[in-house]
């Protein structure tokens, strides 16, 4: 398919990321799992085995998106992650083993292979808007997860009507459907294209030398850079994604501690994630990325981890009431969406757009320890009956990331002009 206006990349990509974006919405299976006897841990350790494949494959798939194409790669990861789920449906139904293969390991392997392509795809084509075409190629990942919370819940039933099989085999067929149709604009623009009126950044010279412009895998990898952006990447990955895993279980507990009935509990916790916290996590992942290209991708995530340190903190004390249960979904989604147009971008202002698919591969592994520490952290917490105790270690991980970041610099590798 030839591309004739840039923008059919980014609806290829939103359609993709609405897809991926499955993984977020395991919350809404949770209850029905717990009833039928998974413990807390159980739950968040599919959650988590799911980041885990999903930020390994992506190296994989970065990889060998120059051999195959990013199209292939993308429809690739469409038909995985389908049939991870149709498999859950047809032949896992609530086994805890099942469901931690077809969801967590094929699930999020599928995840994997699909989720740089249209990063890396969308960066070719857009040089001059790097920030806000990223944003808007992932919002569809935070996006997802209220259309298929809700699809499976309150709008659509799908659960209640007819059972987690049958939920999940047909939301298998839709994901696969659905990234197979964006994948077909998955293409990247020939070598040297650049749009009309835009000129690339110069590197900046030091004494008759300037700093490098793309840096390979092999040699982002020996940097300072690289192990400082993965450590704050990891720490601000874990206090969202941990918040994520826990955003129905403990709002329950603490809105019927707080004297309010199990049943209207269970649908304000609802909806603090699947409406709140999710559309805010869509709105941040584009809200960030514009403010990127005005204020620097350094600068906006210092602002970003700092206050989301403040706002995990807090949400032990907020989660008891209503208002401020939907004030702190809608603070720790927006900062937590931004991680991931912010993490891309600045992979590529300091390593180079070349090598983009593979650099941020690595980068993203810190999202898939992540993905280890804070779920599985809060959901064992969560069993001992600390469920604060969780939100606050998270919160001082997000305050020592946006220090670790206010020091970076970029990379001292020169060459001669």
């Amino acid at each position: 398919m030839e591309i004739k206006n840039r923008w059919m990349v980014v609806f290829g990509a939103v359609m993709i990321q609405l897809a991926l974006g499955a993984i977020y919405a395991w919350s809404v299976f949770t209850p029905e799992l717990v009833a039928a006897g998974w413990s807390k841990a159980q739950t968040q350790t599919v959650f988590s085995t799911g980041l885990f494949f999903f930020a390994i494959v992506m190296v994989i798939a970065g990889r060998i998106m120059p051999k195959f194409g990013p199209r292939k790669v993308a429809m690739s990861g469409g038909f995985v992650l389908g049939s991870g789920y149709l498999l859950a449906g047809l032949l896992g139904g609530t086994n805890f083993v099942a469901l931690l293969i077809f969801i967590g390991m094929i699930g999020g392997a599928g995840i994997g292979l699909a989720y740089v392509v249209p990063i890396a795809v969308g960066m070719r084509w857009f040089p001059d808007k790097k920030g806000l075409i990223t944003g808007l190629a992932v919002a569809g990942f935070g996006f997802g997860a209220t259309l298929w919370v809700k699809l499976a819940g309150s709008w659509g039933n799908l659960i209640a009507t007819y059972g987690l099989s049958t939920t999940f085999t047909a939301l298998g067929a839709i994901f696969m459907l659905m990234i197979l149709l964006g994948g077909a604009w998955m293409v990247f623009p020939k070598e040297g294209w650049l749009p009309a009126g835009f000129t690339p950044p110069v590197a900046p010279e030091v004494k008759g030398k300037k700093y490098r412009s793309d840096f390979n895998s092999t040699e982002m990898l020996k940097t300072p850079q690289f192990h400082f952006i993965s450590m704050t990447f990891a720490f601000g990955a874990s206090a969202g994604l941990m918040s994520i895993g826990l955003m129905k279980l403990f709002p329950m507990l603490a809105l019927t501690n707080n004297g309010i009935d199990s049943v209207s509990a269970s649908a304000i916790a609802g909806t603090a994630m699947a409406v709140f916290f999710s559309l805010a996590n869509g709105l941040g992942r584009i809200a960030w990325g514009a403010i990127s290209d005005k204020l620097g991708r350094k600068t906006s995530i210092v602002i970003m981890m700092a206050t989301q340190g403040v706002f995990v903190i807090l949400f032990q004390w907020m989660a008891a009431t209503p208002v401020l249960l939907y004030l702190g979904a809608t603070l720790i989604g927006f900062n937590f969406g931004g991680n991931f147009s912010l993490f891309p971008t600045i992979t590529a202002d300091i390593f180079g757009s070349k090598f983009i698919g593979q650099n941020y591969g690595w980068i993203f592994l810190a999202y898939g320890f992540g993905g280890i520490l804070g779920p599985i952290m809060g959901g064992w917490l969560g069993d001992m009956g600390n469920f604060p105790l969780a939100f606050t270690i998270c919160g001082i991980l997000c305050l020592i990331a946006a220090a670790i970041m206010s020091q970076i610099r970029p990379p001292a590798k020169l060459e001669t002009v």
